[in-house]
C-alpha cells in the first residue's frame, strides 16, 4: 500500500489550486489562531468549495471545543478533526459518536512512553510529531514495532522521505514547512512529495509500453516468417508438380 500523503496549513487560494493539480491525499486546515497559517470558519468554507472532491480535508485544532469541532464536521467544511492539544479519550469517542467522522490524535512524542500511552486510543489514526508545527524530526526509532496505523510527521521534506527507515511503516505522511519556500507553499515540492510516486508509474507505464510493443512487433515478424515459409512451400510444391507434369508429358509422347 502506498504511504498516504496530507500536505497541511493551506491558507492560501494559490495552495488550494496547487493541490488540485497535484492531487495529495489529504489536506489540512489550521484553526488554531496562534498560527500563521490560521484560516477563519468562512476561509475554510470558501477552500473546501473550491477543492477537489477527491482529496479529503482535515480540520486541525488545538484544545478547541468539541462543539466547534462538530459543527465544522457536520457542515462538510472538513471530513477528518485533527486534535493537537490535551483533547482526552472522551473528547475523540465524543466527536465520533456525533458526527460518525474519522479523528486524529496528534501525540507529541519525547520517549517511547509517549508512543505507547496512546497505542489503544479509539482514534482512527495517530499522528506522530516532535511539537506542534515544529517543523523537527524526532527519533523515529522511537516508533519501531508499532503495529497500528498512523501518521508520521515532524520536519518532513522530499529528501527525507526517501531517508526514511524500513521499520517504519506510516500510513500517511503530513508535511507542512517541508514544502515550502519564503513560508508559502511551493508546488514544485509539493510535487515532488508526490514525485517518485508519479515518475514510477509513469515509468512502470512505459515499461509496460514498451514490453507490449516488443512483444507485438516479435509476434509479427514470426507470424511474416511463417506465412513466407508457406509460400515458399507452397512454390515449391507447385514447382514440382510441374515438372512432374512436364516429365508424364514427354514420357507419354516417347511412348
Amino acid at each position: 500500500m502506498k504511504t498516504k500523503i496530507k500536505i497541511c496549513g493551506l491558507f492560501r487560494r494559490e495552495d488550494i489550486a496547487a493541490v488540485n493539480r497535484i492531487r495529495p491525499d489529504f489536506i489540512g486546515f489550521v484553526f488554531w489562531e496562534k498560527s500563521r497559517r490560521f484560516v477563519t470558519l468562512k476561509q475554510a468554507a470558501d477552500f473546501r468549495k473550491e477543492l477537489d472532491p477527491g482529496i479529503q480535508a482535515v480540520g486541525v485544532f488545538v484544545d478547541a471545543p468539541c462543539e466547534k469541532i462538530i459543527t465544522l464536521l457536520e457542515e462538510g467544511i472538513i471530513d477528518i478533526a485533527q486534535l493537537h492539544g490535551e483533547e482526552t479519550e472522551e473528547d475523540i469517542r465524543y466527536i465520533q459518536a456525533v458526527t460518525h467522522k474519522p479523528v486524529i490524535k496528534a501525540v507529541k512524542v519525547r520517549s517511547r512512553d509517549d508512543v505507547e500511552a496512546w497505542l489503544d486510543s479509539g482514534a482512527d489514526w495517530l499522528l506522530f510529531d516532535s511539537g506542534m508545527g515544529s517543523g523537527t524530526p524526532f527519533d523515529w526509532r522511537l516508533l519501531a514495532g508499532v503495529e497500528r496505523e498512523y501518521f508520521l510527521a515532524g520536519g518532513l521534506t522530499p529528501e527525507k522521505m526517501r531517508e526514511l527507515p524500513e521499520f517504519l511503516h506510516p500510513y500517511g505522511v503530513d508535511v507542512s514547512s517541508g514544502v515550502e519556500t519564503d513560508g508559502y507553499k511551493d508546488p514544485l515540492k509539493i510535487q515532488l512529495m508526490k514525485g517518485e510516486e508519479i515518475q514510477g508509474e509513469k515509468q512502470g507505464e512505459k515499461q509496460g509500453e514498451k514490453q507490449g510493443e516488443k512483444q507485438e512487433e516479435k509476434q509479427g515478424e514470426k507470424q511474416e516468417e511463417k506465412q513466407g515459409e508457406m509460400q515458399e512451400e507452397i512454390q515449391e510444391e507447385k514447382q514440382e508438380e510441374k515438372q512432374q507434369m512436364k516429365q508424364e508429358e514427354i514420357t507419354g509422347r516417347k511412348l
